[in-house]
């Protein structure tokens, strides 16, 4: 017999231990984590291009003008004097001038003699044909020459929308690859500089100020100086349209263009901005700029509004200047270049 105490205690099974990592998945998991789809990044909306506004679609109210005169010309067989004074009356009322207005009447009535023209839908052709003959005459590009910051001096009476003309077309060169800074030169006005502050901000270009009442010129040159440093292309000076001191504004406006052409600047465009519905009354104090400081085109705003339109052509008749931009409207876009054929083809139809 075995006794108690030399009864052996049954074996104990110890479980194998495995450790975590080295249990391989089942195959059917491997599948299953194979089969988890990865979703696709959502695509990223690009906002559509600006849409360029055209002539015709702006210029309904100058067009409306014409459209009478037009249409009631071209009710008639013949051409014959009532045809002659109808058109005649277009163009005046229109904003083209008298003086202007005769030469293309006498021009118009030697095609009718040469070309023999007999209907009045041939008449007003040929009238549309000179007009554009005329716009087209000179380059109203804007002149940019590479090498050092080219300076763009913007001149005009208050109110014309000098200072939003300078935004925009900062924000159009800027768009081009430009690097630009901008100088508040009207320093007689507060306001002017401020809101030409937040159109720097919005153009990301530098912006030069000087003290309220101070010196224009200095400003204009600080301008040219800090482009010169920092590798600027471009330099776009706001100045006054009128000044509450004794200094006359024609002579403060040489001083700031001379200023402009010192080195290390290049002046390159001398911009009148005018508003277009003040049609003839405006070329008056137009002239007054031009001859102070030597203007080189002009940048017409307004143009969608009460404007009627031949404002342009006299423009380019009295002054000897070019339209080189148009404003068609508030916002940025809606400054473009002038187009003598689509201008042309927007007022008759």
């Amino acid at each position: 017999m075995v006794s108690e105490d030399e009864v052996p205690e049954p074996d104990v099974l110890e479980p194998d231990v495995v450790e975590p990592e080295l249990i391989a998945p089942e195959p059917a998991e491997i599948e299953t984590v194979l089969d988890v789809e990865v979703a696709e990044p959502l695509p990223v909306e690009v906002p559509p291009a600006p849409v360029k506004p055209r002539l015709r679609d702006r210029m309904g109210k100058a067009r409306s003008l014409l459209a009478g005169y037009v249409g009631s010309i071209l009710s008639r067989s013949t051409i014959d004097d009532e045809t002659w004074d109808e058109l005649e009356e277009a163009l005046i009322r229109a904003d083209v001038g008298v003086g202007l207005t005769s030469r293309l009447l006498d021009g118009l009535r030697e095609r009718v003699k040469s070309e023999g023209i007999k209907t009045p839908a041939e008449l007003v052709n040929a009238l549309k044909e000179d007009l554009t003959k005329r716009l087209a005459q000179v380059d109203a590009g804007l002149n940019y020459e590479p090498g050092a910051p080219n300076v763009w001096l913007f001149v005009g009476v208050n109110g014309v929308g000098k200072t939003t003309t300078i935004g925009k077309v900062g924000l159009r060169e800027a768009a081009s690859g430009r690097t630009v800074v901008m100088a508040a030169g009207d320093t007689f006005r507060a306001a002017a500089a401020e809101q030409l502050g937040l159109w720097a901000e919005r153009v990301g270009a530098d912006l030069v100020r000087g003290a309220e009442g101070g010196d224009p010129g200095s400003v204009v040159f600080d301008a040219v100086e800090r482009a010169a440093a920092r590798g600027a292309n471009l330099v776009l000076a706001d100045t006054a349209g009128r000044l509450h001191t004794k200094i006359n504004l024609m002579e403060e406006l040489k001083k700031v263009r001379r200023v402009a052409e010192r080195p290390p600047g290049r002046l390159t465009e001398v911009l009148l901005v005018i508003d277009a519905t003040t049609g003839q009354n405006g070329l008056v104090q137009a002239r007054q700029f031009a001859q102070a400081v030597s203007v080189t085109g002009v940048v017409l705003t307004k143009l969608d509004g009460t404007a009627k339109g031949g404002i342009v052509l006299a423009i380019q008749h009295d002054m000897d200047l070019p339209v080189k931009l148009v404003g068609l409207g508030e916002t940025a876009d809606d400054l473009v270049d002038f187009d003598p054929e689509e201008f042309v083809d927007a007022l008759f139809s």
